[in-house]
């Protein structure tokens, strides 16, 4: 892809923010957009920065690990794909936010790194509200006793919820999903737990982001709308 491709894709995306929030009575600057880069090479990144892009998503640890070696910039990395007790390492200071949060086995292994390296987390819950079988995170109905009890993990700080929408061919068929999402963690930034901020819904990807910002979604994940399609055999 060229660096006009890119622009044009980064340019588009920014649009369709703008006029979602136009419908929604929002304020575009309340939108964190994270360009999904897992899988493009570190050149492609590299002129995403140049464009403007400072927010980063990937899949993989390792490839956080690799990619915060070779670019030096001041881009905040997120961690959005499943996370694996043993890979926990390499995101521990490289992460500005853990969206994939989807176990308490999770948590607690988190919050034990974290106390080892001495260092605080901020994460975010994943939570399957379309309750499909292929996708990980708690049920709707258990979040808000997870979230008190990953409150009391000291090094741990939770910043809301996450979710992943089932892939439609109609982004309207995820407006309920994204709206039970906002409800819940409107419902549960009412309680005021400690150690909970309940600031920040992540939702909403490439297929079905203005319909999420619309939901009010803060942080929304696109790649395919950025960088084109994924090169899943590097």
């Amino acid at each position: 892809m060229t660096k006009k491709q890119l622009e044009e894709n980064y340019q588009q995306v920014l649009c369709n923010i703008e006029n979602a929030c136009q419908r929604s009575g929002r304020n575009p600057e309340d939108i964190t957009l994270i360009a999904v880069s897992k899988t493009k090479p570190i050149e492609m990144i590299k002129t995403a920065i140049e464009l403007g892009m400072t927010s980063f998503g990937e899949n993989k640890p390792q490839e956080i690990r690799d990619k915060t070696k070779s670019i030096t910039d001041p881009v905040k990395w997120h961690m959005i794909g499943h996370l694996q007790s043993n890979k926990i390492k390499y995101v521990l200071n490289t992460c500005e936010l853990i969206h994939s949060v989807d176990s308490l086995k999770l948590a607690r292994q988190l919050s034990k790194q974290a106390e080892k390296k001495e260092c605080d987390i901020n994460i975010l819950l994943q939570v399957n509200v379309s309750e499909e079988d292929s996708k990980q995170g708690f049920m709707l109905s258990d979040v808000e006793q997870t979230v008190r009890e990953i409150a009391t993990y000291n090094n741990l700080h939770i910043k809301g919820l996450m979710t992943i929408a089932p892939y439609v061919e109609n982004p309207e068929e995820n407006r309920s999903i994204f709206r039970q999402l906002g409800e819940l963690l409107i419902d549960i930034k009412s309680k005021n737990i400690d150690n909970v901020n309940m600031s920040i819904l992540s939702m909403g990807m490439t297929g079905d982001y203005e319909i999420a910002i619309e939901e009010g979604a803060t942080h929304i994940r696109v790649g395919t709308g950025i960088f084109g399609e994924r090169n899943y055999n590097s």
